[in-house]
């Protein structure tokens, strides 16, 4: 599935990059709201948003921000306000929700990162549901063209294939993220809106569904705007049940990577060596999920023979962190439009490259054993 490409000499260290200290950067990106008056800096600035509140305080519903959210779910989504009453009513501030927002595992290095989900245990149970289900995803991958190993993988990393759903009740993490995370208000008010949506056309009190400290649900911890967006029944009903139907489950994965472009039996991504050897390709690592370059230049630069890119899409540079003692700093891979794909799940690249490893590690598994 994953093609991979012989590295034999290309082992020298990159040049370490000169980082700016963090309290000058934080100095450096408040000026000009320092420069403006004290009005004009907002009361979060320099402060993490679980120093702000305490846990368990009530929200003011009487505030503008919400009300203008009441009159929006009436006039342009029909909910009554006794509905909406009934809905609210009581709710408060879970602290614990924007503590672990500012500390996300997918911020430690990759060294640190990827053993928490390439684990023997997630991989032995991987290769169980990929036997259990091989009917099953035989017709997923027929009707989505999304290999199987990567659609078992996602679902592994995200709940421990459905055992791990959350224990945060996602209506008072969407409204804690609305109302006390200034960074993302607005994402999370846009989430808040598509929560009652989705649960009103699910028939699911939305009091009682519970998720991560995220707001993500179910066992493909979609997002609100992402189970309305690519959910799908796969199950023979008509109902997009992620919370319990393994054929919905699976089936909404590959939908979402399908509607990113997925290709199947495509390449993911190739390794390119510890160094990049053109300043196109170290601008494109630094640009991130934007950066993109021709797989020719790649090529080329790096002197590898590469894999073709379907449709001849550009590739993305990845640099993933190796641990003290390796040798090493940082291993760097080119990243085909299906690791691409995965990143729009999950914007992390350590996220699609754990992925795509511990896919891997189901068929290796599975290929060992038939020998």
């Amino acid at each position: 599935m994953t093609t991979r490409t012989s590295l034999a000499g290309h082992d020298r260290r990159t040049a370490p990059v000169r980082r700016v200290p963090g309290t000058l950067l934080a100095c450096l990106l408040l000026l000009p709201l320092l420069l403006a008056g004290p009005a004009a800096v907002p009361a979060w600035a320099g402060k993490k948003a679980a120093d702000l509140v305490a846990d368990g305080q009530p929200i003011d519903l009487h505030q503008e921000k919400y009300r203008q959210l009441f009159r929006e779910l009436e006039k342009k989504h029909h909910f009554s306000a006794k509905e909406l009453e009934t809905i609210f009513a009581g709710q408060t501030i879970s602290r614990r929700v924007l503590e672990l927002m500012d500390r996300q595992w997918e911020a430690r290095p990759y060294y640190k990162y990827a053993p928490l989900f390439l684990t023997p245990k997630n991989i032995r149970k991987g290769r169980e549901n990929l036997r259990r289900y091989r009917s099953l995803l035989d017709r997923i991958e027929q009707r989505f063209g999304v290999d199987r190993e990567i659609v078992v993988a996602i679902w592994g990393i995200e709940t421990r294939y459905g055992t791990h759903q959350g224990k945060f009740n996602v209506l008072q993490t969407l409204n804690t993220l609305f109302d006390a995370y200034p960074r993302r208000s607005k994402f999370f008010r846009k989430q808040l809106v598509h929560f009652l949506l989705l649960c009103r056309e699910n028939n699911v009190d939305p009091r009682t569904v519970m998720g991560s400290y995220a707001g993500a649900f179910g066992q493909t911890q979609f997002i609100p705007s992402s189970f309305r967006a690519y959910a799908v029944s796969f199950d023979g009903d008509s109902r997009r049940d992620v919370w319990n139907s393994v054929p919905d489950v699976l089936a909404s994965i590959a939908n979402y990577l399908k509607r990113f472009g997925w290709t199947l039996h495509g390449p993911i991504y190739a390794d390119i060596g510890h160094e990049l050897k053109d300043h196109r390709l170290l601008a494109a690592r630094l640009k991130g999920r934007k950066g993109r370059v021709p797989v020719e230049l790649v090529r080329r630069v790096q002197g590898l023979d590469l894999p073709s890119s379907p449709g001849n899409r550009p590739l993305s540079i990845v640099g993933l962190e190796l641990a003290p003692g390796s040798g090493h700093e940082m291993r760097y891979i080119a990243a085909y439009p299906n690791f691409q794909a995965i990143t729009q799940w999950n914007h992390s690249n350590r996220y699609a490259m754990a992925v795509t490893e511990l896919a891997q590690a189901f068929r290796t598994a599975d290929s060992r054993r038939s020998q």
